[in-house]
């Protein structure tokens, strides 16, 4: 189990690092939040992806679903929680 949360934390790492390599524009997220993304990335690309479309959960999937969800966290992190469309009476 040890291995296991190790080695999510180091595919994590990669992964989101390519990930933000990848991904055109800035992005200011601490390396943990990298680490965060990968390792969800790699659990998406796994466990998801695989059994749905028929290719492996490996780490160029892992990539593309890490660059999805990297381009969804920008756009969620620069709009932020403004209030903006909501009532604020």
């Amino acid at each position: 189990m040890v291995l296991y949360i190790v080695g999510l934390i180091v595919g994590g790492l990669i992964v989101g690092l390519l990930a933000r390599l990848l991904h055109p524009g800035k992005d200011s997220m601490s390396i943990w939040m990298t680490i965060a993304l990968g390792a969800v990335s790699m659990l998406i690309a796994g466990l998801v992806v695989k059994p749905l479309i028929g290719i492996g959960g490996g780490i160029i999937t892992a990539i593309i679903v890490a660059i999805i969800l990297l381009a969804i966290y920008g756009r969620v992190a620069r709009h932020g929680t403004s209030g903006r469309g909501f009532a604020t009476r």
